[in-house]
């Protein structure tokens, strides 16, 4: 069982979300929290694998919750559920180790699918904030992804596929090698790119220009 907590300051969101959870076989709810802080006293108490937080919150909002969860529970997977595109909200949110983004007018089987997704290692961003995250971050300065002496070109074919979406199986197949050469080869590109998930990885194979349209490099 995937083990969520509900983080968010609208008690009639937080029913919702926890009606729909309820009835996929492999999630359970096991609390809710109304503000940061109450949040981050959950997590440390019952150690969630995935936290569903909303960014504007009183007390603590979600941004700085994830700061203190990211210290605290290193392994917990926090996918933002939010209303709000702005690029303030969302760069933020994924510098602090957001494993996902989703606004709240997400179908309810990609709210599902992002956190079977989370729970695996993986990230799904909604389009519209992927888009706009590109953009926010084209001004940031960052670590070269393109200097081959920092990647191997099979780390670099697995980062352009972590680019596209890919899980470790498709990347597996796509690349012909175990599942279990992927996740070192992933956990490589994490370390020599000082990032801390897949989604800062991707983010940065965008910014370098390492996604290209015909597939991985040979």
């Amino acid at each position: 069982m995937i083990r969520v907590l509900i983080v968010d300051d609208h008690a009639v969101v937080r029913e919702g979300l926890r009606t729909f959870l309820e009835l996929q076989d492999d999630v359970e709810v096991i609390a809710e929290a109304a503000d940061g802080e109450e949040a981050v006293e959950s997590a440390q108490k019952l150690s969630p694998d995935v936290i569903l937080m909303d960014l504007v919150m009183p007390k603590l909002d979600g941004v700085a919750a994830m700061r203190r969860l990211h210290d605290l529970l290193p392994d917990a997977r926090v996918i933002v559920l939010t209303s709000f595109l702005d690029e303030d909200r969302l760069l933020p949110a994924i510098q602090a180790g957001a494993a996902g983004y989703l606004l709240k007018n997400a179908e309810p089987a990609e709210l599902a699918r992002a956190i079977r997704a989370a729970h695996a290692g993986e990230a799904i961003i909604d389009p519209t904030a992927a888009a706009r995250l590109v953009r926010a971050i084209a001004d940031v300065p960052t670590p070269s992804a393109s200097d081959p002496d920092r990647l191997t070109r099979r780390e670099h074919e697995v980062l352009e596929l972590i680019a596209r979406g890919q899980s470790n199986k498709r990347i597996a197949f796509a690349l012909g090698i175990s599942e279990k050469t992927v996740k070192t080869h992933v956990g490589h590109v994490l370390a020599k790119l000082d990032v801390t998930d897949r989604t800062q990885a991707a983010l940065l194979a965008v910014r370098e220009g390492l996604v290209s349209e015909s597939g991985p490099r040979s």
